[in-house]
């Protein structure tokens, strides 16, 4: 029998997404499907992991194994699920509000630990769900339709603040470019170490400062504007050289670039490391599949390890 590649169709699940018309997050969405078939991932072997807000509802349309968990708490829960079973290839979700407010420390840990996973921040610079108040990542001096004068709070920069953490993979896509952001999502995916792609993903309902036309009259493509960008570390030597490069691009403010700021696979991941000092077999016998009992009868001495945690 001819095993055929899967198509964006084979991971849409038949729930149908429940969002405004119009919103960027359809866009995500079909990213999302496009990049798990070019990569002919297994969906038994795919983990979707989000927290709360519209984007979180994601993981709802997607024909994989996912979890929707508490508020904020998206990247620790699905930190656990790749280190108990590295095998799996685990994606988190999320909107700004839920990655960047409550979930901000939860980035940082990840990002120095150099985890082999994914992070895609849809950012509409609004909490959607809850009617449309000031998100963390919405710049001062903007006043959104929702709140009753202008926001006084600066915003997150989620690239920066990435970089900052040690993410070793750092993009930034546009939900309305769904081929460009397919490419990203691919890219990060098949990155060695912790990946993250901010999304600008327009929120129609509720931001109406920040639309689709903002937007398209600020990004450029990196490479387009640039054809000797070069994001990729070849040489420890290059670290420096291209973390400056990137930060100059990722504080732009006028303009909005999009594409890979930051990638260095010579970091050791988190797996890699454990594997060296801890344990030699970690990768091929993790803790998910390693039997707890035989013959009936627990591997582990409870009685006993209780007695040693007392003592």
């Amino acid at each position: 029998m001819v095993q055929t590649r899967r198509t964006p169709a084979d991971y849409r699940w038949v729930r149908p997404p429940e969002w405004c018309p119009g919103c960027g997050h359809f866009g995500v969405l079909q990213a999302v499907y496009n990049a798990f078939a070019e990569l002919d991932l297994d969906p038994s072997r795919v983990v979707l992991v989000s927290g709360i807000g519209c984007s979180s509802r994601l993981p709802h349309f997607v024909k994989t194994t996912s979890v929707h968990a508490i508020h904020g708490r998206a990247i620790p829960y699905a930190m656990g699920i790749k280190l108990a079973n590295p095998s799996l290839e685990v994606v988190v979700v999320g909107g700004d509000g839920d990655l960047m407010a409550i979930g901000g420390n939860h980035l940082l840990h990840m990002g120095r630990r150099n985890i082999d996973m994914t992070v895609i921040l849809m950012d509409n610079s609004v909490y959607g769900l809850t009617r449309g108040q000031a998100g963390p990542t919405l710049p001062a001096g903007i006043k959104v339709k929702a709140i009753p004068k202008a926001n006084p709070q600066s915003e997150i920069n989620p690239l920066l603040l990435a970089l900052t953490a040690g993410f070793t993979f750092i993009a930034r896509g546009y939900s309305y470019d769904i081929k460009y952001t397919t490419k990203l999502i691919v890219e990060a995916i098949r990155h060695k170490g912790s990946a993250f792609v901010q999304i600008y993903s327009p929120c129609v309902t509720y931001n109406n400062v920040m639309t689709r036309e903002w937007y398209e009259k600020r990004i450029y493509k990196l490479e387009e504007a640039d054809p000797t960008w070069d994001p990729v570390v070849h040489d420890e030597k290059e670290v420096d050289i291209k973390i400056r490069k990137a930060l100059d691009k990722i504080v732009e403010r006028d303009r909005l670039p999009l594409g890979i700021f930051y990638k260095n696979e010579l970091v050791p991941t988190f797996e890699e490391r454990y594997e060296a000092i801890y344990d030699p077999h970690y990768r091929k016998l993790p803790p998910a599949i390693q039997p707890i009992e035989v013959d009936g009868r627990p591997v582990v001495d409870l009685e006993k390890l209780l007695a040693d945690r007392i003592l």
